[in-house]
């Protein structure tokens, strides 16, 4: 194996790191040797390692790991962009989550990123018009990460969910590129209304702690949502949010609030 990581060196920068930083976290810890090996240094691809620790994690008596491991390489083999998100959402934590100083730790640790990986195989299971399974999936990422994404709902690259405890997104919610939330944020809807009934949420925002954002609504590009608000209409681009119900209280405050992570209100 170590043979077939050294031939693609290179080719895939994000592969290549955590390849480097397992060989690092082995020597620093050797008693989590097994754990890294197994997760990252026995696979060839990041394809490979992302299909082994989403099947590991939800892995039960219902489902053995061995079947989810087959559905999601049929996953990452037929839909090359599921990986290439992988990738974007890695970067994503790496940049804006101060606690995380390695790629290797979104892989192994963060409950956020590995259940947006998982609601990623459950999206395309959907997709492919395998709607019991990919509820499966969702059933088992809520038991598992406190994470409950329907498989219908659509999410961009450069995902970052922080703490990712108590996240709810439902099935018609659209979340656009580099998008950042914490935990306890919900995009829900407002009632038993059937058809598109969830918020549309554009590339670039920035939602806080314990948000609520409720019904077939859009939130800007690069806006912002102070945590604990309820948001119940359109939300304009570049602009900042606040209460219950939340009114604009300002500008986002700077271009990018998503990356910056800036939860800051100038009142």
């Amino acid at each position: 194996m170590e043979n077939v990581q050294s031939s693609v060196v290179g080719m895939d920068p994000v592969w290549d790191r955590l390849i480097n930083e397992a060989h690092v976290a082995v020597e620093n810890e050797p008693l989590l040797g097994g754990v890294v090996h197994s997760c990252v240094l026995h696979h060839s691809s990041i394809e490979e390692a992302l299909a082994y620790r989403i099947a590991t994690k939800l892995a039960s008596s219902e489902m053995s790991e061995q079947i989810l491991r087959e559905i999601c390489d049929e996953a990452y083999a037929a839909d090359t962009s599921l990986a290439m998100a992988a990738r974007a959402d890695i970067v994503a934590v790496y940049e804006r989550d101060p606690s995380c100083h390695r790629f290797l730790q979104p892989l192994l640790y963060f409950k956020g990123f590995q259940a947006v990986q998982a609601y990623r195989i459950a999206h395309w299971l959907w997709q492919q018009g395998r709607n019991d399974m990919a509820q499966m999936f969702q059933m088992r990422i809520s038991e598992m990460f406190g994470v409950d994404i329907h498989p219908g709902a659509k999410m961009g690259q450069g995902i970052m969910i922080d703490h990712a405890h108590s996240i709810v997104i439902g099935e018609t919610a659209v979340v656009g590129n580099n998008v950042s939330m914490l935990h306890a944020v919900t995009l829900g809807g407002t009632g038993k209304d059937d058809g598109d009934r969830h918020p549309k949420i554009a590339d670039g925002v920035l939602i806080g702690a314990g948000a609520k954002v409720l019904g077939n609504i859009t939130v800007g590009m690069c806006s912002r949502i102070a945590a604990g608000s309820v948001v119940l209409h359109d939300v304009p681009a570049k602009k900042t949010v606040a209460g219950v119900p939340a009114k604009i209280v300002g500008e986002s405050g700077c271009a990018t609030p998503s990356v910056s992570m800036d939860h800051y209100i100038d009142r």
